[in-house]
């Protein structure tokens, strides 16, 4: 069977409750003004905040009200629930608002409760409340000081979560705009300088527009600086990064990026970023066709020749088949081998022996294969404009892995 405590402050008889709290009711104006008073002696700095109703500091009224409420807490008996004011939710608010932390404010706090603690334990004295109940009294203001604390808390963080909505809505209407290929009427600068000053984003002179793939588990955002514009809520997440060139930057977005996909446009400036976008929404396909590497973050600079042969597919293979057509009299295993033999003949500009060496095949078998390749294309072969276009389609059809 369970001890029941004794309350110490609820065996005051009632009449010295009712002493003490009536002297503490008269010195809450006074108390509350000397408490003010030493918190700016020891924060200087602390901003005064004036209520437009009353014309007092709202700092003031805070206090008062904090006094008031624990004081009418101690007439209805400790174990009763506290009662918070609401402005401590407004202090908390201001911290964040004025780009603080909340160190300063609970250390505000804590010198406010050791002052009002000093002259409620004099009023103690004077009503003569024993000392095991001051003693309970002084654990109730501490818990009553944790509310404060965490009223300020609530405030701060309700503060924090209105203002990163905020700054993302501001940053969707920046990305917007800057993926809009309109042109504005010519406008693009002047609104483009507008929006990024609203969430404190240089403009640079580059971008590039990474595009990202979510992973199949689980894997936090890339963790980017707010330089970098990041947005996770399209189908596609992507981000712009600024200064894409600049020293380092392309490891710093691959470590950020770690456990995702995705590719990342090549730098234009800052008005063509939608140009950016389309490369990198180009190599994200091929990636997702086996055509390109997944895996990591691709950069479109780096696979050229791949995002310009294969997205025009209807192109290509028409070209194919009219430059190819001599082929379709070969078996497909014959067909590719002379394929092979044409490409790496048009790449090395060489003889036999070089073609040989490249293809890793004996001269006299090259030799045989190019002269059937003169027989079937004639002088076709020699003319610079169908050697150049010959060399496309089998360079496109090697990066689709239908030559080796």
């Amino acid at each position: 069977m369970t001890a029941t405590v004794e309350s110490a402050w609820g065996a005051v008889p009632e009449t010295q409750v009712r002493t003490f709290t009536a002297r503490a009711r008269d010195e809450i104006p006074v108390l509350a003004a000397d408490i003010l008073r030493e918190i700016r002696r020891a924060h200087p700095s602390l901003p005064v905040v004036v209520d437009e109703t009353s014309g007092e500091p709202m700092s003031l009224i805070g206090i008062r009200r904090a006094l008031e409420h624990f004081v009418e807490h101690l007439a209805t008996g400790l174990g009763s629930p506290h009662v918070h004011p609401t402005v401590f939710q407004d202090f908390g608010r201001g911290e964040l608002l004025q780009g603080r932390s909340l160190d300063s404010l609970q250390a505000i706090y804590r010198l406010g409760v050791r002052l009002a603690w000093r002259r409620l334990a004099e009023i103690g004295q004077q009503a003569e409340i024993p000392a095991p109940a001051m003693y309970e009294l002084a654990e109730s203001g501490f818990q009553y000081l944790d509310g404060l604390v965490a009223e300020s808390v609530r405030g701060y963080a309700e503060a924090a979560a209105r203002q990163a909505g905020e700054r993302l809505r501001l940053q969707r209407r920046l990305l917007d705009l800057l993926l809009d290929e309109s042109g504005h009427g010519g406008r693009l600068e002047s609104v483009l300088a507008e929006r990024a000053a609203r969430i404190g984003w240089p403009v640079p002179q580059t971008v590039a527009v990474a595009v990202l793939v979510p992973p199949a588990r689980e894997a936090l955002p890339p963790a980017l600086g707010p330089e970098v514009l990041l947005d996770m809520e399209r189908e596609q997440p992507l981000m712009v990064v600024p200064e894409p060139d600049a020293a380092g930057r392309g490891e710093l977005l691959r470590r950020a990026t770690a456990g995702w996909s995705g590719a990342v446009g090549p730098p234009v400036g800052v008005a063509d970023a939608a140009k950016s976008l389309r490369w990198a929404q180009s190599a994200v396909s091929l990636m997702e066709r086996g055509l390109l590497p997944s895996g990591g973050l691709l950069d479109c600079t780096e696979h050229t020749e791949a995002l310009v042969l294969l997205p025009p597919e209807e192109l290509i293979d028409d070209l194919g088949r009219r430059l190819l057509a001599p082929l379709e009299e070969c078996g497909p295993t014959h067909a590719r081998r002379l394929a092979e033999t044409m490409l790496a003949w048009l790449e090395t500009r060489g003889g036999a022996p070089e073609v040989a060496t490249r293809l890793g095949v004996h001269p006299q078998t090259v030799r045989y294969r190019l002269r059937q390749i003169r027989e079937m294309w004639g002088e076709a072969v020699d003319d610079p404009d169908r050697r150049f276009e010959l060399e496309l389609v089998l360079r496109a059809r090697r990066l689709r892995g239908d030559l080796g």
